[in-house]
């Protein structure tokens, strides 16, 4: 079986879909939530749904090893970033190069980088006139946004739309394809 570390700082609704797809799989379950906020929702939903959590602060994340050796001492084996706004440490991507993965609520390369998450992410898609959205599903490097892209999936930007209206359909889109797309990736770490 292997071991999902999700790194969170928010509500944590894609941390709680993916929690409870991974609760009756056999071949992987999630066993540890990280955030660096300590009041994040996040940390209360894995509580309720008996999962481990662990907060950590800036000086802890970027300044010691203390995050990358709790994920060696859990012996994790893929980190997930949902919803996760901080840079990785490149300590952390050397150690787990290629088991580091992030869902971006666009259709990069386009409206990425730092401070795009959220709302502004939606803003600039209705502000940009664009037709689609979607998500994306990408490889976590040293930059933000620019990792490998795994997968994406598209939905319509309809008249009217704002966003609100346009979160709620690429939500729908995370909720679908990051736990199956996560579920893939696990696969193919199984062959490995």
């Amino acid at each position: 079986m292997k071991n999902i570390v999700i790194f969170a700082s928010g509500a944590g609704t894609n941390a709680e879909n993916i929690i409870r797809y991974f609760s009756n799989e056999k071949k992987a379950k999630v066993i540890l939530v990280l955030s660096n906020k300590p009041q994040a929702m996040v940390l209360e939903r894995a509580a309720a749904l008996g999962v481990d959590s662990f907060f950590f602060d800036h000086k802890q994340f970027y300044e010691t090893e203390e995050v990358l050796f709790t994920l060696q001492r859990r012996n994790a084996d893929l980190i997930v970033l949902a919803g996760f706004l901080w840079l990785v440490p490149s300590r952390i991507i050397e150690e787990y190069k290629g088991r580091i993965v992030n869902i971006h609520p666009a259709l990069l390369p386009r409206f990425g980088g730092k401070g795009m998450f959220g709302d502004r992410v939606h803003r600039a898609v209705l502000d940009a006139g664009c037709t689609e959205s979607g998500i994306t599903i990408h490889y976590v490097n040293e930059r933000y946004d620019l990792g490998d892209i795994i997968f994406q999936a598209k939905c319509p930007v309809l008249p009217g739309d704002n966003a609100d209206t346009l979160a709620a359909r690429v939500h729908a889109l995370e909720y679908e394809y990051y736990p199956v797309v996560i579920s893939k990736l696990i696969d193919t770490l199984a062959d490995q």
